[in-house]
């Protein structure tokens, strides 16, 4: 390693999805980092309580747990599975000791991830969406008194019927609007959000409302893969322009961690030392150099387009 200052990298434990929990935080450890952001099936392989334990004793930060949500169903029974799965990811948050819980809303009723439309499928939008709002008006008091915040995710539009049904900034951080910022945040995960013209106001507006919760980033990889969800790359590898996404979080006041989440078969499949080597490589030349606030970032804040101070 260059000796570079790695404290705010954080390796979400779904860049080496084939490493258990041990494996994945001593590799993290090993090479400086300061955080893991990890998902709940690594968590549930060993207990909340034992994960948090691995992690404190590598000398690590949890930055956020992946994931809650899919909100979206239209039954009763659907519902309260929901809520009973979004609970128990609220108490594992809390135990793990992250105050952030990334939740990925949901696509359509009835629909099935990478797949066709089932039978039952509800292709309403609007009332989708509208479930979505209302199963976070029951779950925000909960989380907010284990001291955890619900972290929308927008997913990029080409996952709206099966995986989210928001897809941008904007609607995200309209979700969030009735509640405090302490209870509902927003991520900002550049393979999903990148292509959003309206991104930078976006992100501005976040800030000004104290919601940016956690910044992801890898890249959009062309070709994309058969399953469009595995079509992440390392940073640097596609077409995100990082500079300008990392500039924009932290000129509207991002301190926190940095997670880099890859969803990649050819990832996955390298040796972790050498994930972990990459990963660290390329956060030092393309987002590190970026995440200090620019001179003059507070006034700009305040002329981002389409923004009123």
């Amino acid at each position: 390693m260059s000796g570079a200052d790695l404290s705010r990298l954080s390796l979400n434990t779904a860049t080496v999805k084939h490493a258990d929990l041990r494996t994945a935080v001593d590799a993290a450890a090993s090479a400086g980092y300061g955080a893991v952001g990890l998902w709940r099936d690594r968590v549930q392989e060993v207990g909340a309580e034992r994960a948090a334990r691995i992690v404190a004793e590598a000398g690590l930060r949890v930055s956020s747990l992946c994931r809650g949500g899919f909100l979206t169903a239209a039954d009763d029974a659907g519902v309260e599975a929901a809520l009973d799965d979004n609970r128990r990811a609220i108490d594992e948050a809390a135990t793990v000791g992250t105050r952030e819980l990334v939740f990925v809303v949901g696509g359509l009723s009835g629909s099935s991830p990478g797949g066709p439309p089932g039978a039952a499928t509800d292709r309403d939008l609007v009332a989708t969406r509208s479930r979505v709002a209302d199963r976070l008006a029951e779950l925000a008091p909960f989380a907010e008194a284990r001291g955890v915040r619900i972290a929308l995710e927008p997913l990029h539009p080409v996952f709206a019927a099966d995986r989210a049904v928001i897809s941008t900034l904007a609607q995200a951080l309209d979700l969030a609007a009735p509640f405090a910022p302490g209870a509902v945040g927003v991520v900002v995960d550049t393979y999903h959000v990148w292509w959003d013209p309206e991104l930078r106001a976006g992100v501005a507006r976040a800030g000004r409302e104290g919601r940016l919760a956690c910044y992801q980033v890898c890249d959009w990889i062309l070709p994309l893969a058969s399953d469009a969800l595995l079509s992440r790359g390392h940073v640097g590898d596609g077409y995100v322009d990082f500079a300008a996404v990392t500039t924009w979080v932290a000129d509207a006041g991002y301190r926190g961690d940095v997670e880099v989440e890859i969803f990649n078969e050819t990832v996955w499949d390298a040796p972790v030392a050498a994930t972990v080597a990459t990963v660290a490589e390329r956060w030092e030349r393309h987002v590190a150099p970026h995440l200090a606030p620019s001179p003059g970032a507070g006034m700009r804040l305040l002329d981002a387009p389409g923004e009123r101070p």
